[in-house]
């Protein structure tokens, strides 16, 4: 039910009454209405991910109070408000992570370890660029993810967390979503320090993928080319 950027790939079909899911989840122990996982945004990934696919991995964000079954795995996010832990991941890094994990380039390492099952054993063997809202593409990065999952009155809270009024700045044209994506392949291309012919090769790893698509992703990578002086960007890795 999700592609790359949409919890809306396709119609849900099966509702759980929230006041009875609870009474599940906690058995015997007493609901003292803490706030819950399923409560929060989360970073999801489709667990089925053959490396012969159109795109091996299909990451996304899910808002609040959506529910998913064996078929997809989840990033637990922890934010402020869970008192367990004094560490948390802020709304701006989900969306980055998801960016990262939805670039051809994050997806090339992929393929190259998969044969149907994407467990998050695979996930933690792959390098991410480590940035910080003060390094360079981040903001850029996350103001494009946000219009991409940010489409839906449900997202209204991540939108403005990350600087968005609300969903509606969010983009469902399909036009310039491909936009959005191809400049976010370029951008994080070179996080990964590549040079346009390695860039190039992994493009056309994905023969499924339109061929507009790919060139579209290898023209904005040409246009986000670092000048000289900024291969420190490398060290973010």
């Amino acid at each position: 039910m999700i592609h790359q950027f949409t919890h809306l790939y396709t119609e849900p079909r099966f509702w759980v009454d929230e006041q009875e899911g609870r009474k599940a989840l906690f058995g015997r122990h007493k609901d003292e209405y803490q706030k819950l996982n399923y409560e929060m945004y989360r970073l999801v990934y489709r667990s089925v991910a053959a490396s012969t696919n159109e795109r091996s991995l299909i990451a996304s964000v899910l808002p609040p109070k959506v529910f998913f079954g064996h078929s997809m795995n989840a990033s637990i996010i922890f934010n402020k408000e869970n008192s367990q832990i004094e560490q948390f991941i802020s709304e701006a890094e989900i969306l980055f992570a998801t960016a990262c994990l939805n670039s051809f380039v994050f997806d090339y390492g992929i393929r190259q370890r998969i044969s149907q099952n994407l467990t998050i054993f695979y996930i933690y063997q792959m390098p991410v660029p480590r940035l910080t809202k003060n390094d360079r593409y981040f903001n850029d990065i996350v103001q494009r993810a946000a219009k991409l999952i940010c489409t839906t009155p449900e997202f209204d809270e991540l939108a403005q967390e990350v600087g968005l009024v609300s969903h509606q700045q969010g983009v469902t044209d399909e036009t310039e979503r491909a936009k959005l994506r191809a400049e976010l392949d370029g951008m994080i291309a070179h996080l990964y320090g590549l040079t346009e012919d390695e860039f190039s090769y992994i493009l056309t790893t994905f023969p499924i993928v339109n061929a507009i698509v790919k060139d579209a992703a290898l023209s904005a990578y040409r246009s986000f080319a670092p000048m000289f002086g900024e291969s420190k960007i490398l060290a973010s890795i």
